[in-house]
């Protein structure tokens, strides 16, 4: 790809976990790239990683809770690299507790981080998206946007916030007749590192819910959304199946998450006493994309594929029924 025609993406929580590994995923295919985070270190990483797959990269020291700095950080995005093209919001915290245990800062911090910091970023990208006509904003969103678990309370709501922020949005731009174009990309339990640094009032260590994937593969998601006008992409098959079960049965799912929603977030091993956690400060050193479960972690979705090449899917579905439809056709006379 020439360097004119390479896409300028910006990426938010770009030191770690999704980010990091989107950030590689774009690099390969030769994207100038804007890394957003807070960690300086993992954000060095992110640097290299993307120089050493053959993109460009400039690493940028920003909390998205501050909207100045995520507009001044999208305008040194564009003074170095021109136009910005795509634009993903990624950025997050969390704290896992109960509710009636959690702190009215607490649910600010992460309101300010996971729902505000997107709002954030959608307000710089169109800023200059929109004068142009153009541009893709991904919202990385997950299964909890639309079924809320216990213990993860104001990031369950953080991220149902996001949804409705971006159906709004959505309409808005069809109708302004607007070709900017805006998608979410709901996920799965994955293999990031934010389960060893994620403030936690559990006894035991914070885990993703299995079954968990790699990061690299809502990293292939992220990247296909931005090549492919869809309105949400679902990436694996437990989001498929908690997006829809809670359309069928919400309550079935308060049931269900009541009796093992609590076991399921949580390894065999007991929370050190002096954990540290990044809710206000990023944990310092550079976490990489993968966390600590890859012995447990799923490295393909073929739900994903089905929905990446759903039309091909179907012509070839309708192919081998019009065959055997024709050969019981001519069996039968």
């Amino acid at each position: 790809m020439s360097s004119s025609t390479r896409q300028v993406v910006v990426i938010t929580g770009a030191s770690a976990g999704v980010g990091r590994a989107t950030a590689r995923a774009f690099a390969k295919e030769g994207a100038k790239i804007g890394l957003l985070a807070r960690g300086k270190a993992g954000l060095e990483g992110a640097r290299k990683d993307v120089e050493e797959l053959g993109g460009e990269a400039i690493a940028i020291s920003t909390d998205v809770a501050d909207a100045d700095q995520v507009e001044a950080a999208a305008q040194q995005v564009e003074d170095i690299f021109g136009p910005i093209d795509v634009w993903v919001n990624n950025a997050m915290t969390s704290v896992f507790s109960p509710v009636k245990e959690m702190q009215p800062e607490e649910y600010r911090r992460v309101t300010e981080v996971t729902y505000l910091g997107f709002v954030y970023g959608t307000l710089s990208a169109l800023k200059r998206m929109l004068p142009r006509d153009q541009g893709t904003i991904i919202q990385v969103g997950s299964a909890l946007a639309y079924r809320g678990i216990p213990l993860q309370s104001a990031y369950c709501g953080a991220k149902h916030a996001i949804q409705g922020f971006t159906d709004s949005l959505r309409a808005e731009l069809i109708h302004d007749g607007s070709n900017v174009h805006v998608t979410e990309v709901h996920m799965p339990a994955l293999n990031t590192p934010q389960f060893g640094w994620v403030k936690s009032r559990l006894p035991n260590k914070p885990q993703p819910v299995p079954p968990i994937y790699q990061p690299e593969i809502a990293a292939e998601a992220i990247v296909w959304s931005a090549h492919n006008k869809r309105r949400e992409l679902l990436v694996g098959g437990p989001t498929q199946i908690a997006v829809n079960g809670n359309k069928i049965a919400p309550a079935f799912g308060d049931w269900y998450l009541a009796q093992g929603g609590y076991e399921s977030q949580q390894g065999p091993e007991p929370t050190e006493p002096d954990r540290q956690h990044n809710l206000w400060e990023p944990v310092p050193g550079d976490h990489g994309a993968h966390g600590s479960f890859d012995d447990m972690s799923r490295t393909s979705s073929p739900q994903l594929w089905a929905s990446m090449n759903r039309g091909p899917l179907a012509l070839a579905i309708a192919g081998v029924t019009s065959v055997l439809g024709a050969a019981i056709f001519w069996r039968s006379r």
